[in-house]
């Protein structure tokens, strides 16, 4: 059975960073697309960002686009959220998923970690 486990979530002021970690247990990490999404008090999830398995492209939302780093360790099994420039909007609950099939669905998911920023 396949976990996923996200860390790395707290409480912060506008303009800080935070890190957010995913990682995963089992299945093979190294054939996933990788991804985070997040989901803000009564709004839809959200792509946030995505990283193919072999690290050659990623993916980002405008909202976050030049202030959100995806990047992966595939020894680590590891998949991590550099956030940079944090904004009161990007309050939310962060998830890690994977994309276990090329081209499908992301299909297994972490329960999240929440991501609160004052002004």
């Amino acid at each position: 059975q396949v976990q996923l486990a996200e860390s790395g979530g707290g409480s912060v002021q506008a303009g800080d960073s935070l890190t957010l970690s995913c990682e995963v247990f089992g299945g093979i990490f190294e054939t996933y697309t990788m991804g985070w999404f997040r989901q803000a008090t009564g709004k839809e999830r959200e792509r946030v960002a995505d990283i193919s398995d072999s690290y050659d492209w990623t993916y980002y939302a405008d909202s976050v686009q030049g202030r959100f780093t995806i990047s992966r360790d595939n020894v680590k099994k590891t998949v991590y959220l550099q956030m940079n420039s944090l904004k009161p909007e990007d309050t939310a609950v962060y998830y890690c998923a994977a994309q276990t099939t090329y081209g499908g669905e992301f299909d297994l998911w972490g329960l999240g970690t929440q991501v609160t920023v004052s002004s």
